[in-house]
């Protein structure tokens, strides 16, 4: 059963998607999900999947409403609808064009990652042997998506370049799916130099729920996913962290290959370095779909979080996050000229 007088934000969710399992989120008391608009997809097939959901906001208007400043998130919840992230989880989209940010924003686009996995023309992924950081090109990436109110993701990146990106970024990043190393030492997830580093800086941290990131896998308990969160607090402050579940449903495996081997590999890649792992993970009993939130609530508060401290992580944190993070420079500009003008 949700909480009425809760916002939960999901700052990643990789879903295909149906009435149902929408309506199951809502059911969860899910206000806000971030998806997954493109792994590999280049400029066209990414403004085709953004067309696909441009058609899913007019076949279920009842349901979900995109988001392009934070405060659509909160018209979301007064509606009791579901906001939109679009999201890249890969710089692909843009080629080799930086004007493309910018066209890609208008088009409702907020965040993306500069690399995934693998090295791109930004940045190096978490997968390759050798981090050689920000390209000169990424810097210019970096730049133009502080420009115009993007959201810099570096999940799916290196140590080096991540650390790099959060140095040369005006504005906070975030990381919006992964876990600290020192709870699970998968590739994927973040040292406690990089986690310190984010959350000196302003930056943001989406707790994962995928099966590969956690301790013990499936079998992870809440009780130690939740000490996990309690453990990252201390490190970082409770301000910077939320969830990012990286909840994956209703694909099969061809899916899976695409967003492990795109097209840069003519063998399957099974991921985590593991030839095991040749198929979707099974979920935690305790957080199997989006109506499962109540379970983490539940499990924050048993961990001796307070209220207050629940409502940052469960939601609040992203939504002061996401309220500066999208706006444009010249909003910012106009809004701090603004303040500056009423002070004096």
């Amino acid at each position: 059963m949700k909480n009425d007088s809760r916002l939960i934000i999901d700052g990643l969710q990789y879903v295909n998607w149906t009435h149902g399992l929408l309506q199951d989120a809502k059911d969860g008391g899910v206000n806000a999900i971030h998806v997954t608009i493109a792994y590999w997809e280049n400029t066209s097939e990414a403004l085709a999947n953004i067309d696909a959901w441009e058609q899913k906001f007019k076949q279920w208007p009842d349901l979900i409403t995109p988001v392009r400043c934070s405060s659509d998130i909160l018209d979301a919840r007064d509606t009791d609808k579901i906001g939109i992230v679009f999201g890249f989880q890969n710089s692909s989209p843009i080629e080799d064009d930086i004007r493309k940010v910018e066209m890609l924003h208008s088009r409702g686009v907020r965040i993306m990652q500069l690399s995934y996995n693998n090295q791109s023309l930004q940045a190096t992924g978490c997968y390759e042997e050798h981090d050689s950081g920000i390209t000169r090109f990424g810097k210019e990436v970096i730049r133009e998506m502080n420009r115009v109110g993007m959201l810099i993701d570096m999940s799916h990146s290196a140590e080096t370049s991540t650390l790099q990106a959060i140095e040369i970024s005006e504005r906070p990043i975030a990381i919006t799916h992964a876990n600290p190393t020192s709870f699970f030492p998968a590739i994927r997830n973040k040292s406690d130099d990089v986690l310190r580093a984010l959350g000196e800086s302003g930056g943001m941290l989406g707790t994962s729920l995928y099966p590969f990131h956690l301790k013990q896998g499936s079998d992870c308990t809440l009780e130690d996913f939740c000490n996990m969160i309690y453990s990252t607090a201390e490190l970082i402050g409770i301000e910077h962290i939320g969830i990012g579940s990286d909840l994956c449903q209703n694909w099969d495996y061809s899916t899976l290959e695409w967003m492990r081997s795109g097209r840069w590999s003519l063998a399957p890649d099974y991921g985590e370095g593991s030839a095991k792992n040749r198929d979707w993970p099974k979920q935690p009993d305790w957080f199997s779909s989006s109506l499962d939130f109540n379970n983490i609530e539940a499990g924050l508060a048993q961990t001796g979080f307070s209220p207050d401290e629940i409502d940052k992580v469960m939601g609040l944190n992203w939504l002061n996050f996401f309220e500066r993070s999208f706006q444009s420079s010249d909003d910012l500009l106009t809004e701090s000229t603004a303040a500056t003008s009423t002070a004096t």
